[in-house]
């Protein structure tokens, strides 16, 4: 029962996936982690394997090699056998020392920096002016997308952000006490073009409380009490393909906002703060930072040396 880990069972399945499911605090992460374990679900059902072992693993991880998988996107699928294996050992349902031999299967590598998309400056105003703002479905989506560029928020940042959030300090208008990835909290400053799109959708759609954004139908009027961040992505498709951006992605407005924000002369740590990152690292990736020998840093450094 150890070695087979009784994936058979349905029920027991869905027990044990729910178990990593709930070990994560990242609701992204716990949606990539639900797709990729039904994935090697299906893929264990489909022929007779030698049970839930390092060899079943390191199968399934040249299955995915020969789909054509990325490496991130194989990175993150076995990372969620390896959690699965973790909590299968840590409930009785795998021995130890195969939870151990799974642990050691390689994954794939990570080659290069990814980049993902930014905007420029003349493209993110494109963005920012595709949506008609006669319509108040115009005003929220306009309102979003300046979110988004000038704020540097997660499209689930978006989804939950209230208007208690929007408060001022230190003279300024500021997204207050946010919680975002990880649980870490960070007060965001507002430029005074997002606070005036914001405005115009509040004051049209006269909400003075509870979530910014709410769902609009097709009568353009506003309903419910919120909006899930998959409305965030699918209305940022059609404006990015009316702009002449097609593809670009909620993420990729973040970075967007890291990269003007950078080309404006902000410095590393105040973007760090900005965009909630728990390392420096993480924000020279969004950057895409890369070394200038040209103009170097050091050059500025002038002592006098005698000859």
């Amino acid at each position: 029962m150890t070695e087979l880990i009784v994936v058979e069972k349905i029920a027991e399945w869905q027990r044990l996936k729910a178990l990593v499911l709930d070990s994560v605090s990242s609701p992204i992460t716990r949606r990539v982690y639900n797709m990729a374990l039904d994935e090697f679900m299906a893929w264990f059902r489909m022929a007779p394997r030698p049970g839930f072992t390092k060899a079943t693993v390191s199968a399934w991880r040249v299955s995915l090699e020969a789909r054509g998988l990325g490496s991130s996107s194989i990175i993150i699928r076995m990372s969620a056998i390896r959690k699965l294996a973790v909590e299968a050992s840590d409930n009785g349902l795998l021995a130890p020392e195969l939870a151990a031999g799974i642990a050691r299967v390689k994954s794939a590598k990570s080659v290069g920096i990814r980049v993902g998309n930014w905007l420029t400056l003349r493209q993110a105003q494109a963005l920012l002016s595709t949506p008609d703002t006669a319509t108040m479905k115009g005003l929220r989506d306009r309102a979003i997308l300046a979110v988004l560029l000038g704020c540097g928020l997660r499209r689930s940042e978006v989804a939950a952000l209230t208007l208690t959030h929007v408060q001022q300090r230190d003279g300024r208008w500021c997204i207050v006490d946010l919680v975002g990835k990880h649980g870490r909290v960070r007060t965001i400053p507002m430029p005074t073009w997002v606070k005036v799109a914001i405005d115009a959708w509040t004051s049209a759609s006269g909400l003075a409380d509870g979530r910014v954004f709410r769902s609009v139908n097709r009568g353009d009027k506003v309903q419910g009490e919120a909006m899930s961040e998959k409305v965030v992505w699918q209305l940022l498709q059609g404006y990015a393909s009316e702009a002449s951006v097609p593809g670009i992605a909620p993420h990729d407005l973040r970075r967007t906002c890291a990269k003007l924000c950078r080309a404006a002369g902000g410095e590393l740590e105040q973007i760090q703060l900005l965009l909630g990152h728990a390392s420096v690292q993480t924000t020279e990736r969004y950057l895409g930072t890369k070394q200038d020998l040209v103009n170097a840093p050091n050059d500025a450094i002038k002592p006098k040396v005698a000859v």
